[in-house]
């Protein structure tokens, strides 16, 4: 298990749900026409991407940089998640 977290595989596993997610919402969506547009679905996910892009690279021994960019993009579109949602 160890390793699993370590060569960040763990992150892998994480994408790959948010992934999976993010397509049956978007085809269910398509499909019936209910659940979260994919604008409102993409302000859903994409923060929760970038965070596990973080998480992957500083396990695998990414510079600070490569993290804090990660993070940095987590915030910037959970911020613009937030203004959209805001608005309405």
């Amino acid at each position: 298990m160890a390793e699993f977290f370590a060569s960040g595989r763990v992150a892998d596993l994480v994408l790959a749900v948010l992934v999976a997610e993010a397509a049956l919402l978007f085809a269910w969506h398509r499909r019936s026409g209910r659940g979260l547009r994919p604008a409102a679905l993409a302000g859903l996910v994409l923060p929760g991407v970038a965070f596990a892009l973080a998480l992957r690279a500083a396990l695998t021994g990414a510079g600070w940089g490569l993290v804090a960019a990660a993070l940095l993009a987590a915030l910037a579109t959970h911020v613009f998640d937030l203004a959209v949602r805001l608005r309405r």
